[in-house]
């Protein structure tokens, strides 16, 4: 079986007005207070286009290698729904504003990050669209209420077509998630950058068949307003189950829209699609055609603040996560799948980067403690980077200490674990605090390394049998006596001087 999916990814731009109206954009204000007339469809007003929404469909679209529309048009899609007072959506279904594009993506084989593979989807294009209003279903009162807050807010809709052959230990739902994720990071870094995408504010639709090779491609079904990428990954591979479950059995697929039950696992029937809706496409006429220019088609006289220039907006197009990827790793020596997890993380980059420029360790130790242990404390206790009680000052201090030997790296975790605990201690007043320096009397090192030589008779006969692992028994052992106030290195070194004796 070839399943095939399609997502259609909506995406929220960040402006400080909605996309055909003078209203505030505001996340999670009260419902219905920030409606225009425009917005609550009121007989005799007219849209306004939002030039900033341009310049970030624009701007999107130079970021995934679209070719932009120079002469763009808008259309009313219409359907009756309560939350669309209208009766009719302004999209962009004719003429978008951008089309062909790709985005490349690289997934984990068998969950390794060690070995990545590199995978391009197409984009179809990418268009403005107005949102519809939100529906409250109030179950208590047997009563829908609708906010129209978020009417006429912009989204940015995205269509990437996967044709995925199924490959060993390969998912179409990890492959789907990591488009997306990808994607999320592309918008997010325009938005660090220009303050124009929100971050992360994204809803997919996948679109998924299944077919026998070398056959048309089978009915599809539409999973509807997937709000999560782990979500994405679990009802794509679901879906293409239950439908090659269905086909084997006999059965046949309806071209029907279905919803995700995130506690159940499963995809569940929501409408079908055997009537097909007739959206009644027209041109939308309160708005003219969309003109943008270049560098060669600007006039001399035209007014640069009444025009969106495309070649200015591209010349501005900020480093995205591929290119950021590989200078890390050319700048720092690390390994790439390193770079994926800190550009995966928000504020790790510049959390890493930050500790480097102010320790004296090498970027390759320095990352291994971000990794494994600052990161495991932030996903342990759910926090993000920006609230981590440890700073990269902090973080820098305690490796400067560990990298001038004054303390063990045992020790150093110690430190660490304390640091955690935000009572506004250094690195170093804990260090005095715990007695954790490093002993730097050799002749007392060397005297516990010999009682625990003379204690592990057995451990010593296996080693001088050539045996070399037990040696790191040893070496643990005398961490212990020393409470992990000894270097590993030059315990190491006094213990195989003894044993040679």
């Amino acid at each position: 079986w070839v399943p095939v999916v399609g997502l259609e990814i909506h995406a929220q731009i960040s402006s400080n007005s909605k996309l055909f109206s003078g209203s505030q954009v505001q996340f999670a204000a009260p419902p219905n207070s920030l409606v225009s007339f425009f917005d609550a469809s009121l007989p005799g007003t007219l849209p306004v286009l939002n030039r900033r929404c341009v310049e970030a469909a624009v701007m999107t679209g130079l970021a995934l290698n679209c070719s932009i529309n120079k002469k763009s048009l808008f259309d009313r899609k219409h359907y009756f729904y309560a939350d669309l007072p209208a009766g009719y959506q302004i999209t962009q279904q004719r003429v978008p504003i951008a089309v062909n594009g790709s985005l490349s993506y690289s997934l984990c084989i068998d969950n390794k990050m060690s070995q990545m593979v590199t995978k391009t989807v197409r984009i179809k294009q990418i268009q403005l669209e107005q949102d519809s209003g939100k529906s409250l279903h109030d179950d208590t009162r047997s009563q829908t209420l609708v906010d129209l807050n978020r009417a006429a807010i912009v989204e940015n809709l995205l269509s990437l077509y996967m044709e995925v052959v199924m490959e060993p230990d390969m998912c179409c739902g990890e492959e789907a998630a990591a488009a997306v994720r990808e994607l999320q990071l592309i918008l997010q870094t325009l938005g660090s950058s220009q303050a124009v995408m929100a971050e992360g504010q994204l809803r997919v639709d996948a679109n998924v068949s299944v077919h026998h090779p070398g056959e048309h491609y089978g009915v599809r079904t539409e999973v509807k307003n997937i709000n999560s990428i782990r979500f994405l990954a679990k009802a794509v591979d679901y879906e293409i189950q239950r439908q090659i479950e269905e086909l084997e059995n006999g059965g046949t697929i309806l071209n029907e829209t279905r919803a995700f039950d995130s506690k159940l696992g499963c995809t569940v029937p929501m409408r079908d699609k055997e009537g097909k809706q007739d959206y009644r496409f027209m041109p939308e006429p309160n708005l003219p055609p969309l003109i943008l220019y270049d560098a060669k088609s600007l006039p001399a006289n035209m007014n640069h603040q009444q025009v969106v220039n495309i070649d200015w907006i591209h010349e501005r197009l900020p480093d995205l996560p591929s290119v950021k990827r590989a200078k890390l790793v050319e700048q720092y020596g690390i390994l790439p799948e390193h770079s994926f997890t800190l550009l995966n993380e928000d504020g790790l980059t510049e959390f890493f980067e930050n500790v480097v420029k102010q320790t004296q360790m090498k970027p390759k130790k320095v990352i291994g403690w971000i990794l494994n242990d600052l990161l495991s404390y932030l996903k342990q206790h759910s926090l993000t980077v920006e609230e981590s009680p440890v700073s990269s000052v902090l973080l820098a201090d305690l490796l400067n200490l560990l990298e001038k030997k004054e303390i063990s790296s045992t020790a150093a975790k110690q430190v660490l674990a304390e640091l955690w605990k935000g009572e506004g201690k250094t690195p170093l007043e804990i260090v005095k605090e715990k007695k954790l320096e490093l002993i730097q009397d050799q002749k007392e090192l060397e005297q516990i390394c010999q009682a625990v030589i003379d204690g592990q008779e057995n451990e010593v006969m296996a080693i001088k049998a050539g045996n070399q692992k037990v040696l790191n028994k040893l070496i643990g052992l005398v961490q212990r006596e020393t409470q992990g106030r000894s270097s590993p290195v030059l315990v190491k070194q006094l213990l195989e001087k003894k044993l040679s004796e």
